[in-house]
């Protein structure tokens, strides 16, 4: 299969699309490092939307934990990550169940420190259905206070 190719940044209009579409950020941070951001874009599935809106983005010590598990993730989608410079972007499309997943993940990660509790969070992420991460994630970007779902959500992956 080809390699999925980086496309400039541009802000996909709303059109006959009656799904959400999905579009993952990379931005290179030096040295190696990059932050990941996961985008909702606006289509007649998202009339609310006007312009991209960021749904959850990871960096540092926690992406770096997760990095392989990631790029697996993207590999299988076609999605090959460029090594990038400090302060270059590049853009992909992203399936909505990939989207989903990751927008999760980086969303209950980004404020966690112990490598256990991330491991055991990352792999109940990942298997999770379809539904069940977009109910999780629905609740997490919608609700008054999110941080409340996300620990709820931390608190039953990592319970044994």
């Amino acid at each position: 299969m080809p390699a999925t190719t980086a496309r400039p940044l541009t802000a996909n209009k709303p059109g006959s699309d009656a799904r959400p579409r999905y579009q993952l950020r990379a931005l290179g941070l030096g040295s190696g490092h990059m932050e990941l951001s996961v985008w909702q874009l606006p289509t007649t599935a998202s009339p609310r939307l006007h312009q991209p809106e960021l749904t959850a983005m990871l960096r540092g010590r926690a992406l770096a934990m997760i990095e392989t598990r990631v790029l697996r993730l993207l590999r299988d989608s076609s999605i090959r990550l460029p090594n990038l410079p400090k302060g270059q972007e590049a853009a992909f499309d992203l399936e909505e169940d990939l989207a989903l997943n990751l927008a999760l993940l980086f969303r209950a990660l980004a404020p966690m420190r112990s490598s256990d509790r991330i491991r055991a969070v990352s792999e109940g992420i990942q298997k999770m259905s379809r539904e069940e991460a977009g109910y999780w994630l629905g609740m997490a970007v919608h609700r008054v206070y999110p941080r409340r779902v996300l620990a709820a959500l931390r608190l039953l992956l990592t319970t044994p």
